[in-house]
């Protein structure tokens, strides 16, 4: 017999990726060796500009120590979901630890934070209820409100105004519900917004939330261990941690490890494990991570110059660049480099390697059309040599780029 045809779907599948070419939107995974600062690709040595690792934990010896020997003690994998047998001792003194340090009374591991976002509103949310959600959250919170079943509207980035409009319209179209069936509202919220690294106002969030005895979810991925007096985040930063009704944190960035941790009231914390099915129907995080989300809340109590080193860092490179936000006091290490088109964010990503720095450009549908940029995430291990050598190679990057623009 004549060998069979491909099928055609194969050809529909080739000819949608030979589009993202055509558009400069089609991504390839590169082989990234990470050695904190420094980072191995294909054979280069680059200085790490790309990663979340604020403070640069992922290689603390006290992590690694920490995952070392909780293997030993509890072996590789959890084995099973947590209500089976996945739950150990070591996951509720870090949960309880992590309440405190989050100031709330219970938080719940999950394995990472996408999955702890879908557990947070897929329990709490239901048809009937109001989810608003502001227009640059992250996609974990988007998919999330739309798996609940609840009516997801967006408000403008920071657009308080409309949100208010959202809620009041909520308020009075289910005034004259009884209260057990009465449909909810909740507002939805980044704490720090990833690809620009700009703040939500949380007390504003606050002040409306009790206003319309709405509940106030905040994904505080990119403020937990970076914000606040002792890390915990922009709602700590800002005076309202114990107003924010449900955080959602993760051990993937700043504290150097893999995990969503939800940190709320204990009955949240309880109605999430037992009616989250991203949270019984997977295998729970392994000690060894358990045990390192515990050792990095050891590094940023013993070592908080991490955190100021990154944030001052962030205000140096933000002056050089000219970049607006600095009458604000909440500096983030997210600083963002607009670029436009696909093609002008991938040359600047160019640019920057070919002087040994590596900062992929990031293209939609990450970011909107036309918004193509470099994202440049600064760490706390860099050296002021490196960062000098940053604005100099940007200050070299817009001035060819004038002198593009200028000829005819």
């Amino acid at each position: 017999m004549p060998p069979l045809a491909p099928p055609s779907w194969l050809d529909v599948l080739q000819d949608e990726l030979n589009a993202l070419e055509d558009q400069a939107l089609r991504r390839r995974l590169r082989p990234v060796s990470p050695r904190s600062r420094v980072i191995d690709l294909h054979g280069r040595s680059l200085i790490n500009l790309a990663a979340n690792d604020y403070l640069g934990l992922a290689s603390h010896p006290h992590l690694r120590e920490a995952a070392i020997e909780a293997i030993r003690t509890h072996g590789v994998g959890a084995g099973a979901a947590r209500l089976i047998t996945g739950h150990t001792p070591l996951h509720e003194v870090v949960e309880a630890r992590f309440a405190a340090f989050k100031h709330a009374e219970a938080a719940l591991i999950l394995p990472t934070g996408y999955m702890a976002n879908l557990a947070v509103l897929t329990a709490l949310a239901r048809p009937g209820d109001l989810v608003c959600m502001d227009k640059l959250n992250h996609a974990s919170l988007i998919d999330a409100g739309r798996a609940s079943g609840a009516t997801v509207r967006v408000y403008p980035h920071g657009g308080l105004e409309k949100l208010e409009r959202l809620l009041r319209q909520h308020a009075d179209a289910t005034a004259g519900s009884q209260t057990g069936d009465r449909p909810r509202a909740f507002i939805v919220t980044d704490s720090i917004f990833s690809m620009d690294g700009d703040p939500a106002d949380l007390p504003a969030l606050c002040d409306l939330a009790e206003r319309y005895d709405a509940m106030l979810i905040v994904d505080e991925a990119h403020g937990t261990g970076v914000l606040g007096d002792t890390g915990a985040g922009l709602a700590e930063a800002q005076g309202v941690a114990e107003r924010v009704h449900v955080v959602v944190s993760t051990a993937s960035k700043a504290l150097g490890g893999l995990g969503g941790i939800i940190t709320g009231p204990r009955i949240v914390i309880e109605t999430i494990i037992n009616r989250a099915r991203p949270f019984i129907f997977t295998t729970a995080a392994p000690p060894a991570q358990v045990a390192a989300i515990d050792a990095a809340l050891n590094v940023l109590r013993d070592e908080p110059w991490r955190r100021h080193r990154v944030i001052e860092l962030a205000r140096r490179l933000r002056e050089s660049l000219g970049l607006p936000g600095l009458q604000s006091e909440i500096i983030t290490p997210i600083i963002p480099i607009i670029e436009g088109p696909a093609p002008a964010a991938q040359a600047l990503a160019a640019h920057l390697e070919a002087h040994g720095f590596y900062a992929p450009a990031i293209r939609p549908p990450t970011v909107s059309p036309n918004a193509s940029r470099v994202r440049i995430t600064l760490r706390a291990d860099l050296e002021d040599a490196d960062v000098d050598r940053l604005i100099a190679c940007l200050a070299d990057w817009r001035t060819k780029r004038a002198d593009t623009v200028a000829k005819p």
